[in-house]
């Protein structure tokens, strides 16, 4: 099997307030005539990861300096870099400062800097991809946003094809769930849950095609396709920076636009490969871009299957 390389209508339900956004900040960056070669940046990543991964020391840290310096500098990953919001000079910076500031810890989906450096470069392709959508700065506005659907009024209907769980909201939601997890151990996912059940519509259709590929493909008793996190706010994702996980800033879970499927729980069913093979269907047809974070893959929907998998969704609904 093939990984990503480790070297971005009308709502079902009741109606909701539109949120107060910030106007988005006006871009003087110029988009590029051509979108760059994604397969070109992707091999570029994992070259350079092989070299990182050679000067892992902690004594490397000038020399891992100068080496990522000069290689995002290069063609095929200066392309992407320069057409997200940040350009060449902030991403490099970003990336130098978060591999300074990496401390290696069990909530992390970076398991040393190699990890850390491939999830920050490969998520950059959402971010270029969806340079121009808005950013969900806070909560409220993931909360009250009428481009995001509830994903539980569509599950009670039986109108999605994967499986989700929350956050418990109380200290004895909490412990109920410790219980649950030392009675029936593997029953379920070890994630934290979604705070935010809420996503985009598009993302919805996307998931439901996933599932019933992966449905189709496994055998009767295999679990559904599990989400463990959707749409999250930049006050979300700063919230879980300080706990220790790699959460990006920029990030596409903050455009919305942007997913994390469960994959190691696949394991004890056998269908893990069979998962990681859809997936990487879907990115070498250009429809999603793919980032191995372990325990499970962020997924983010391009561009240019945006308005497929609109009408797919609104067939699904009957809009």
């Amino acid at each position: 099997m093939r990984v990503p390389s480790r070297s971005p209508g009308h709502q079902p339900g009741p109606p909701t307030a539109p949120a107060r956004r910030r106007a988005p900040a006006v871009s003087h960056r110029r988009t590029p005539a051509t979108e760059p070669d994604l397969d070109a940046y992707r091999a570029a990543v994992a070259d350079l990861l092989v070299e990182i991964g050679a000067l892992a020391d902690t004594s490397c840290a000038a020399a891992r300096q100068v080496l990522v310096d000069q290689r995002l500098r290069e063609p095929a990953l200066a392309a992407v870099l320069d057409a997200t919001p940040q350009g060449l000079v902030g991403a490099r910076e970003t990336l130098l400062l978060e591999m300074a500031r990496y401390v290696p810890n069990e909530r992390s989906s970076a398991g040393d800097l190699a990890a850390l450096v491939r999830i920050y470069l490969l998520s950059r392709i959402d971010v270029m991809w969806w340079r121009d959508a808005p950013t969900y700065l806070t909560d409220e506005q993931v909360n009250g946003s009428p481009d995001l659907v509830d994903l539980e009024w569509l599950r009670r209907r039986d109108l999605l094809r994967f499986r989700y769980q929350e956050q418990p909201a109380t200290l004895l939601g909490r412990g109920v769930r410790a219980v649950r997890r030392r009675v029936f151990p593997g029953a379920t996912p070890r994630t934290a849950g979604l705070l935010f059940r809420r996503t985009r519509r598009e993302v919805v259709a996307l998931l439901n095609d996933i599932g019933r590929e992966f449905a189709a493909r496994t055998p009767a008793a295999t679990p559904p396709l599990w989400v463990t996190s959707l749409v999250r706010s930049v006050e979300h994702q700063h919230r879980l920076r300080r706990l220790g996980y790699a959460a990006m800033v920029p990030s596409g879970h903050c455009l919305g636009w942007a997913v994390d499927v469960e994959m190691t729980w696949f394991e004890r069913f056998g269908v893990r490969d069979t998962l990681a093979d859809l997936l990487l269907a879907r990115q070498r047809a250009g429809e999603v871009n793919v980032v191995d974070e372990g325990q499970a893959w962020h997924v983010c929907l391009a561009p240019a299957a945006r308005h497929r998998l609109r009408r797919a969704y609104e067939a699904e609904m009957g809009i």
